[in-house]
C-alpha cells in the first residue's frame, strides 16, 4: 500500500488510540509488523500546543517512517496551523480525527460529532490539505448513527477534498464499541472512491484480518484493540496473509522480554511517577490475553506498586513463574 511518496511495508496499520499509541507502543507494534503507527490524537488548540501531554502525544523522536500524527478539531484554520506546526516537528503524515466516539470530544463537536456536518468536513480538509506538503489522511466512522449512515458521502468529499488515504471504522458514532463491526459499508466506500481504503474495527485474528480484507476490497486493515497486549499480532496476520498458516506464538523468553522492555520504555518515556501508571493499564492486557488466572489474579498486587524498579521486579516474577508452570505443564 502507498501514502503520497511512502510505500508501505504491508497493508497493516495500528489504530490511533487515545491513552495507548503513545511513541513507546507505536514503536513496539512497528518492531512486530506494523507498516505505520499513527499516534494518538493531539488537540489542534493553540493553547495546548505547548502543554506537557500534548508534547507526550505528539514526541516523534526515534520514530520509524513514515511518521503519522493525528489531529482532532473542529476548527479549520486551528487544524492548518496544528498541521504545518507537526510537520515542522517531523511529522511526514497527517491524519485527521473525525471517528473517536468520546462523549467529551463530540461534545464540543469533535471527531465523529463532524459527520452530522459535511460542509464543516470540506471546509477542515481543504484547509489542511492545502496548508501541508505531506500527505494528509482521514479516520472516520459510518455515520452519526444507524439512521444516519454517510460515510460514502464523506469518502466522496474527502477524494474531492485531496485527501490521500481513508480509514473507516465499520460503527457508526452511536455504536461506541458496542455491538459488531459492519465492513457493508466498507466495501460500498471501496467500490465508489479511487484513494486508499483502510478498514478498521473489531480484527483480533489472523483470520478475520483475511475475511475482511476479502469481504471489502480495502487496500490496508488497521488493528486497534486487537493489539493491546498483543503487538505480535501484526506479524501474525502478516504471515498467515502470506502463507495460509499460523506463525507461532512468542516463546516464553521473547514473551517475558517484550513485556519487560515495553515496561521500561514506558518508565523512561513518561518518567517514574507517571510511567508506573500508565505501565499498568499494558501489564494487565499482556496478562490477560494469556487467560491464566493466576497472572492475572496477581494483576492486584502489581497495580498496588508505585516505584517502577519494583513493578518491573514484580512483573518478571510474575512471569517466570507462568514460564515455569507451562514448562511443567
Amino acid at each position: 500500500m502507498k501514502i503520497g511518496p511512502y510505500q508501505l511495508s504491508n497493508n497493516l496499520l495500528l489504530a490511533p488510540m487515545a491513552g495507548i499509541t503513545d511513541l513507546p507502543f507505536r514503536q513496539l507494534c512497528r518492531h512486530n509488523g506494523a507498516a505505520m503507527a499513527f499516534s494518538e490524537m493531539v488537540s489542534s488548540k493553540p493553547a495546548l500546543r505547548k502543554n506537557h501531554r500534548t508534547l507526550l502525544k505528539s514526541e516523534q523522536k526515534g520514530e520509524l517512517e513514515p511518521r503519522a500524527i493525528q489531529l482532532l478539531g473542529t476548527d479549520p484554520r486551528q487544524m492548518a496551523e496544528a498541521a504545518l506546526h507537526n510537520v515542522a516537528q517531523g511529522a511526514q503524515i497527517i491524519d485527521i480525527n473525525m471517528g473517536c466516539p468520546a462523549k467529551k470530544v463530540c461534545n464540543v463537536a469533535a471527531g465523529s460529532a463532524l459527520l452530522r456536518d459535511e460542509k464543516l468536513v470540506e471546509s477542515i480538509l481543504t484547509a489542511v490539505v492545502d496548508a501541508v506538503n505531506v500527505p494528509v489522511t482521514l479516520k472516520i466512522r459510518t455515520g452519526w448513527d444507524k439512521q444516519n449512515i454517510n460515510a460514502p458521502s464523506i469518502a466522496k468529499i474527502a477524494e474531492k477534498s485531496g485527501i490521500q488515504a481513508l480509514t473507516i471504522h465499520g460503527r457508526t458514532r452511536h455504536c461506541g464499541f458496542t455491538g459488531e463491526a459492519e465492513y457493508s459499508t466498507i466495501r460500498r466506500i471501496k467500490e465508489s472512491v479511487s484513494l486508499p481504503v483502510i478498514a478498521n474495527g473489531d480484527i483480533q485474528s489472523p483470520e478475520q484480518a483475511k475475511q475482511v480484507l476479502e469481504f471489502t476490497g480495502a487496500d490496508a486493515i488497521m488493528v486497534g484493540r486487537g493489539a493491546q497486549g498483543d503487538p505480535w499480532i501484526f506479524r501474525e496476520i502478516e504471515y498467515f496473509l502470506k502463507q495460509g498458516s499460523y506463525l507461532a506464538k512468542p516463546d516464553n523468553l521473547e514473551f517475558t522480554e517484550t513485556i519487560l522492555d515495553h515496561i521500561a520504555a514506558i518508565h523512561q518515556f513518561y518518567g517514574d511517577y507517571l510511567g508506573v501508571r500508565i505501565a499498568r493499564k499494558h501489564i494487565g492486557w499482556y496478562f490477560k490475553k494469556t487467560q491464566n488466572s493466576q497472572l492475572i489474579i496477581t494483576l492486584r498486587d502489581i497495580n498496588r506498586i508505585t516505584e517502577s524498579s519494583l513493578q518491573i521486579k514484580a512483573t518478571r516474577i510474575a512471569l517466570d513463574r507462568y514460564k515455569n508452570n507451562n514448562r511443567a505443564a
